[in-house]
């Protein structure tokens, strides 16, 4: 018996279907397995649980112990306040404990966690699955993405080790699973999906977070994110939560970023990175159209150091860097990770927006030096009288030539110069934009400033040539930045509040 022509294709095309739809259950049920329990026991060996103790011998500063009349019943009630509370004025120092979780990545006793965890501590003990406890060592911590690594010595115990996932191929609503010691109680799997990528909670200048709701809570943090081959993606490290418990928001630092900072501690005991010495800030619309830039994006130069890469680069304050090493530069976070990740010594072309249009330069990519040591904060000091000062119309401040009086009021370094803002309106441009007392306008237009006749001049100059907003260059104690000043019309008489 033969099967008509058109009644054999709709059998063909319903088989095709049938195939379709059986390979889409057999992915489904790949991607979501009914449990997770072999993978946890093949992963729960490799994750520990890590103490610290610190020693506090200041625990809680507080005032002194009022004095009071011999005899006085206020003298017993203070000192039993104070020593209930424990923290009696010749209290003995006190040791404080803090937990957390961290992964072997190598089977002869290397561990990694977060900073956080063993940061400041005297002693740390490690904890492995089977209970055995040993004392790390601190091979090298990295604070700028929270990473430490740890080493024990396992005698003859070959250590159960997880190996690195590529965290670029994770995907959002991937299965994942956490490992870690949350609250103290050792060894807990949760699962979840990988909820977003690339996340900045301004933990850091390398912040690339990925975040999940799987639960993370207290004690989780250093613990290993795993995907459904058993591979570290992630690292946990941070929640957000009002009341410190999980509410499905965790963050784990991906891998990508992670594995070249564990190898740099491990092999030298610190983080060697790319550098290029510059202070780079983001750019707004009006930042953006005052220098010429038709959209927002790039990395805007605010300073460069004169002895860093940059500088004999040919780059300067003002560029806006599009382009580094072949790679574009949609926001500023971007570059300071795609510096730190390239070869130090290696070449690099950087596209800067200068002068309204497109140049090419090179640069070859310096190691990042340590971090100077912070300087003190200095006293507070009395304050000067008024000094003469001179309102910009239309801005909402007034600023002043700098003095002796005013450098040591505002902490305005000698070797700066400029005209530095004495008053702010509240409601004004200059108040909107961020501007305040002590700040220290350098350049206008992208000319030089040194008196507020000059100030005014730019600002004048700027509404004749219609612009909107006028580029200032600011400087203050605590950082250097471009500011684009809305320029409102010039009103002959102040108007009323």
């Amino acid at each position: 018996m033969s099967i008509p022509r058109r009644n054999a294709n709709r059998l063909l095309a319903g088989l095709a279907a049938l195939a379709l739809a059986l390979q889409s259950v057999a992915a489904l049920a790949k991607e979501a397995p009914i449990s997770f329990a072999d993978l946890a026991d093949k992963l729960l060996p490799s994750v520990v649980n890590i103490s610290t103790t610190q020693t506090i011998k200041n625990p809680d500063r507080i005032p002194e112990m009022p004095q009071f009349p011999p005899g006085s019943p206020l003298e017993d009630f203070f000192k039993e306040f104070f020593e209930r509370q424990g923290r009696a004025p010749d209290a003995a120092p006190r040791r404080a404990t803090s937990l957390g979780s961290g992964f072997i990545v190598d089977s002869t006793g290397f561990i990694v966690t977060n900073n956080h965890v063993i940061q400041d501590a005297d002693e740390i003990s490690v904890k492995l699955h089977d209970d055995s406890v040993f004392t790390a060592t601190l091979v090298g911590r990295d604070t700028k993405t929270d990473l430490a690594v740890l080493k024990i010595d396992p005698g003859k115990k070959v250590l159960p080790s997880v190996p690195f996932g590529n965290s670029d191929e994770a995907r959002v609503g991937d299965w994942v699973l956490a490992i870690g010691n949350p609250f103290g109680f050792g060894g807990t799997v949760t699962a979840g999906i990988v909820s977003a990528r690339a996340r900045d909670i301004n933990a850091g200048p390398y912040d690339d977070f990925l975040q999940t709701d799987a639960s993370i809570n207290r004690g989780n943090s250093g613990g290993p994110m795993f995907n459904l081959k058993g591979e570290v993606i992630g690292i946990n490290s941070a929640i957000i939560s009002p009341s410190g418990g999980s509410i499905g928001i965790g963050f784990a630092i991906p891998a990508g970023l992670a594995k070249p900072v564990i190898d740099d501690l491990r092999k030298f005991g610190k983080t060697r990175r790319g550098w290029l010495g510059i202070h780079i800030q983001s750019l707004d619309q009006e930042l953006a159209e005052s220098m010429g830039l038709s959209d927002q994006r790039g990395a805007l130069v605010a300073k460069v150091d004169d002895t860093g890469p940059a500088a004999k680069a040919g780059i300067k304050a003002g560029d806006i860097i599009l382009r580094f090493d072949g790679k574009d530069i949609g926001e500023m976070r971007r570059l300071p990770r795609i510096v730190a990740e390239t070869a130090i010594g290696k070449k690099a072309e950087v596209v800067v927006w200068r002068d309204g249009r497109k140049q090419n330069l090179e640069a070859q990519v310096g190691e990042m030096p340590e971090e100077p040591a912070e300087h003190a904060k200095a006293p507070e000091k009395p304050q000067p009288g008024p000094a003469s000062q001179q309102a910009i119309p239309g801005t909402g401040m007034a600023v002043s030539a700098i003095s002796p009086q005013l450098r040591e009021k505002y902490g305005i370094d000698d070797a700066t110069k400029g005209v530095v803002v004495t008053d702010v309106k509240g409601d004004g441009p200059a108040a909107e934009r961020g501007l305040r007392p002590g700040d220290v306008i350098i350049e206008a237009g992208q000319k030089p400033v040194r008196t507020p006749q000059d100030l005014v001049k730019q600002v004048d100059d700027a509404r004749k040539a219609g612009q909107k907003a006028l580029l200032l260059r600011v400087e203050n104690p605590q950082q250097l930045r471009y500011v684009a000043l809305p320029l409102a019309e010039a009103k002959p008489h102040a108007g009323k509040k």
